[in-house]
């Protein structure tokens, strides 16, 4: 137990899966007085990413995707912010909070786990208008856009405008970009009924991926699988292709297709975020934090870190493997950590990560889904109920878990709800329309 006459101060960077189940474990296992525990986090909420596909496809809603931090974290502290600096050899951060105001936060034992970004390429036309599939604002914005895009193939008498809004380009095959294209074109397929002038037929939907395959977690033969699922669907896959070129939303490929497209989605691979290159913390060469076995940093002790911005080794396979960016290890890596920091408080001995990866599973739309867990492969409907079964185990609180199965049973009795409420992105629009009439003429 430490001597100390103050309680510890614990500095948790990043409110995603890492730094909310290492708070959760330690608020519960923490004596009174022994620490304190501050989260640092852009967002109020942590978002379950691997329900973003469902969300985007109208089948949960938006809102039990994401966890509220002060709600689930009554005993931390919250501070909704960005950390711009950590200074680990004055043991400070400064952190910009949400209002612009800056500080410097001082801390005794530091959690980093900032999380990642999308990994870009810089394509002409791809900053412009492309959109990624890692938080719950661009879930929502591409389902109200692909029904706004329905909208307009149905209403417009150009036809060239027409297969621009039904044409559909998703860059990246795995997880992100897999359930999210399988998702909105099922949710897509089924909105053609209430339209007079849509077909499935009609709307064309691409999938782009660079390597000869797609959905390496859950094995070549699921891979292939998949793609033959996708393209039974009419879903265009393109392997061993690359997006070249996106400007004026006129998409060209490394095999030479050049298709006009309402949507792109930019889901190919991730990386460190970059605030921890203004950390004084050793990173490896793709930018993350090098993490020992006991998910302490490197050659730093009283830093932790995990999850997708850490180099963490992978203690089941030999050589110098390292544990991939998954939920699943950022979860277990989270409880580690947290046991980690109260034994360095209680003078006990830190143990180290050990977790072979038990499988994947991946939805391609109601009642469809691909897995490989603990080497069986299944696919169809028991993969579909195996990948709600397993991450609704995951979702962080018992109130999730329960709104989540009473969507889930409810949409087995009514029919999907299909509207697109894109002017939710601009509600200043309509009034900003109205006071026109206000104005007086000038001149």
């Amino acid at each position: 137990m430490t001597t100390s006459t103050r309680p510890e101060r614990i500095l948790i960077v990043g409110g995603g899966y890492v730094g909310l189940y290492t708070a959760l474990r330690l608020q519960r296992k923490l004596k009174a007085g022994e620490a304190t525990v501050t989260v640092v986090e852009p967002q109020s909420y942590m978002t379950y990413q691997p329900f973003l596909p469902e969300a985007a496809a109208g089948a949960i809603s938006p809102r039990h995707v994401v966890v509220p931090l002060r709600s689930v974290l009554p005993k931390c502290r919250i501070v909704t912010g960005t950390v711009e600096h950590v200074n680990h050899a004055k043991k400070t951060a400064t952190i910009e909070l949400l209002g612009g105001e800056t500080y410097d936060a001082s801390y005794d034992l530091l959690v980093v786990a900032p999380g990642s970004v999308a990994r870009t390429l810089p394509i002409p036309g791809l900053a412009e208008w492309g959109i990624g599939f890692k938080t719950v604002e661009e879930a929502i914005a591409l389902r109200n856009h692909v029904l706004e895009q329905m909208d307009t193939a149905s209403s417009t008498r150009d036809p060239s405008i027409r297969d621009h809004a039904l044409t559909f380009v998703f860059v990246g095959g795995g997880y992100a970009g897999v359930e999210a294209l399988a998702e909105l074109e099922d949710m897509a397929r089924y909105a053609c009924r209430y339209y007079h002038n849509i077909t499935p037929a009609d709307m064309r939907w691409i999938l782009v991926e660079a390597s000869p395959r797609i959905l390496p977690e859950v094995g070549e033969d699921m891979g292939r699988y998949t793609v033959s699922e996708l393209r039974r669907r009419g879903i265009d896959v393109r392997l061993n292709t690359r997006l070249e070129s996106a400007r004026d939303r006129h998409v060209v490929l490394s095999d030479g297709t050049e298709v006009d497209a309402s949507t792109l989605v930019w889901t190919a691979g991730v990386k460190p975020s970059p605030m921890l290159i203004a950390t004084d913390l050793p990173l490896d060469d793709k930018g993350r934090l090098k993490a020992r076995a006991t998910l302490e940093v490197e050659g730093v002790p009283g830093v932790w870190t995990a999850g997708d911005c850490a180099a963490v080794p992978d203690l089941t396979k030999p050589g110098e493997e390292f544990t991939g960016p998954s939920a699943q290890h950022a979860v277990r890596q989270a409880r580690v950590l947290a046991d980690n920091i109260i034994a360095r408080l209680r003078d006990q001995p830190q143990q180290q990560y050990r977790h072979k990866y038990a499988g994947s599973v991946a939805s391609l739309g109601l009642h469809k889904g691909v897995a490989q867990v603990y080497g069986i492969k299944t696919k169809g409907l028991p993969a579909w109920f195996m990948h709600r079964t397993y991450h609704l185990s995951r979702v962080p609180t018992f109130n999730r878990k329960m709104r989540i199965m009473a969507e889930w049973t409810l949409a087995l009795m009514f029919r999907r709800e299909i509207v697109s409420l894109g002017s939710i992105e601009h509600p200043r629009a309509e009034f900003e329309y109205a006071t026109r009439g206000d104005r007086k003429p000038t001149g």
